[in-house]
């Protein structure tokens, strides 16, 4: 058994091929992140990935509309997307495959 602490990841990011990493896989890209409302990430898109956005808690602004606690946001590749934080939030973030570099800023 191995174990790790979130606060030692890269923004949250603790599956996938980079480091640090708990499991170093190709195979997807996984994230807990939390935010702070007001908190913003700019517009971008993946030319490969599959972006999975799991909204745990709060209430946050993708693709021009608004979600809160229980909605999942499924981004093909290509799929344009900004990040707005409305109230507190918690999100689970999971990319298929993990390849690096493969985020877009718009």
């Amino acid at each position: 058994m191995e174990s790790f602490d979130l606060n030692q990841m890269v923004k949250g990011w603790f599956v996938g091929e980079f480091h640090p990493t708990a499991l170093s896989t190709a195979a997807c890209e996984v994230a807990f992140k939390r935010y702070k409302a007001g908190d913003v990430e700019a517009a971008h898109y993946h030319k490969v990935a599959i972006e999975v956005t799991m909204i745990a808690s709060g209430r946050v602004m993708m693709c021009g509309k608004e979600w809160g606690a229980g909605s999942v946001v499924v981004l093909a590749p290509g799929d344009i997307t900004d990040f707005q934080v409305i109230e507190d939030a918690d999100t689970v973030v999971v990319k298929v495959p993990s390849v690096a570099n493969d985020k877009y800023i718009v």
